[in-house]
């Protein structure tokens, strides 16, 4: 089966097509084609037909996976597309704008281009955390208000943390079943997951992806009552601050420019600002790590994943720096020549392993979406 994974995002449309048996591994696929769409002025249908053309050039399309961000409470498993499906999401854009949006923008449009011959399936960010401990989801608030609401933490990044569990264990030569682990998703987007068998038990995104860790433009964790500081003293709208903490904080709100690693990396023995947003990160990452190894009561490997994580050793180097007493330590030429792929970048003798896993959320997308179909 030839599965089209899309993962439709704010300003492009990035698409696989990928040769998939049902019911095989998602490493089991093979890629016919990929590229990426540029989205102009919200005209998803432009961007979608591109990415159309790409695949079919490739191969013929039997099926579509769409990533989407936010699944809430009621989509838990990959979902098949449908008009109720495509109502329900709408209604989650309150809790992923600047996700479910276009998620659901690009379905509209796929739909629209391709009818309802080819089937197509939902694939949720959301769904790998489904079974996260009541203690772990849990927001200490009034039981009522959670209850009325649907007020939970939810967890994101899913589909790469289950692809990253995947590849840990193969790399490990273990079952997954058997496996501790401590991922991190550094990218654009950041987030640490406790894993145990498989299984989400800890993730620091919440209701939404702006809690936990510090990202490219999104805080992570404050104190609660900073917003509503933020807007008494500026005269701001609550839509105004949210905006400023989804798109105007993170590394873009401490260093200035567009919050990219690569260029606080750069800068950073001259600048200050730069040098202060990269410890800020790091201190963030190192935080939740050692909570997460207690939270597991140790680990087997620690996974760093997604732009930052696979591509940059010395950001790697810092979070793991100190953890010697728990079993971790990098080996510094292995990690300093991981740049571009899967690799163990652990020392010898090192009793809790590290690991790059080169993030492929849309081959994920594929397996879960043919799996789903049959």
């Amino acid at each position: 089966m030839n599965v089209l994974a899309l993962n439709c995002g704010s300003a492009t449309v990035k698409f696989r097509l990928v040769a998939v048996e049902p019911g095989a591994t998602a490493a089991a696929g093979r890629v016919l084609a990929q590229g990426t769409e540029t989205v102009h002025d919200a005209d998803y249908a432009s961007a979608i037909n591109g990415a159309l053309a790409a695949a079919r050039a490739a191969g013929a399309i039997d099926a579509v996976g769409h990533r989407v961000v936010h699944g809430g409470a009621r989509f838990v498993t990959p979902t098949r597309v449908d008009d109720e499906l495509i109502g329900a999401l709408k209604e989650l854009q309150t809790l992923a704008p600047l996700h479910n949006r276009p998620s659901v923008a690009g379905i509209q449009a796929c739909r629209e281009a391709l009818g309802d011959a080819t089937p197509m399936v939902a694939v949720f960010d959301t769904a790998f955390h489904a079974g996260l401990p009541a203690a772990a989801a849990t927001y200490a608030i009034p039981e009522e208000l959670a209850a009325r609401h649907g007020i939970r933490r939810f967890g994101f990044h899913g589909i790469s943390y289950a692809w990253a569990t995947a590849r840990a264990a193969a790399m490990l030569g273990r079952r997954v079943e058997d496996i501790r682990i401590v991922a991190l998703h550094l990218g654009s987007g950041c987030s640490a997951a406790a894993i145990r068998g498989g299984v989400s038990v800890e993730t620091s995104m919440g209701l939404t992806p702006l809690e936990g860790l510090v990202m490219r433009t999104r805080s992570g964790d404050l104190d609660p009552a900073l917003p509503n500081l933020l807007a008494r003293v500026t005269g701001a709208t609550p839509a105004d601050v949210e905006g400023w903490l989804n798109r105007d904080s993170g590394l873009r709100g401490l260093a200035g420019g567009e919050g990219d690693m690569r260029e606080l990396l750069a800068r950073e023995a001259s600048d200050a600002r730069a040098r202060l947003a990269i410890d800020v990160f790091c201190h963030r990452a190192r935080k939740y790590l050692g909570a997460y190894l207690a939270v597991l009561e140790g680990a087997d490997a620690v996974v760093f994943t997604a732009g930052i994580g696979e591509h940059e050793p010395e950001i790697r180097r810092r979070i793991a720096a100190g953890f010697e007493w728990c079993g971790l330590r990098l080996d510094a030429r292995r990690n300093a020549a991981t740049l571009t792929s899967d690799g163990l970048i652990g020392a010898d003798g090192a009793t809790v392993q590290a690991l790059v896993v080169a993030a492929d959320e849309e081959r994920q997308i594929a397996a879960e979406t043919a799996t789903c179909l049959s």
